[in-house]
């Protein structure tokens, strides 16, 4: 994949969500919601401050992430479908 994204977005892959519950129980892809979990595949160099400066993302490619349910833009890169956010929409790094 020949893509990096600008500034201080990223770009995500999300984990696919269990389909079964604690108690065994599956669930249907019509009843699941979308994870709000995922791993970074690439990262921009970083946001500009007023001076010009550029402040380096605190997340790089590999990380595991939370992310809020409605952040990002669904995008599809090489058949795969990933999502494009700035790093303010990272709600933290999982472990």
């Amino acid at each position: 994949m020949n893509f990096r994204p600008l500034h201080d977005r990223v770009l995500v892959r999300r984990v696919e969500a269990d389909q079964k519950t604690a108690g065994g129980i599956i669930i249907p892809d019509s009843a699941q919601e979308k994870p709000q979990e995922g791993e970074v595949v690439s990262a921009g160099t970083g946001a500009r401050n007023d001076a010009g400066d550029i402040h380096p993302l605190e997340v790089k490619a590999g990380d595991k992430i939370l992310f809020g349910k409605w952040s990002g833009t669904e995008v599809k890169i090489d058949g795969e479908d990933l999502i494009i956010m700035k790093e303010s929409d990272i709600l933290g790094i999982v472990g």
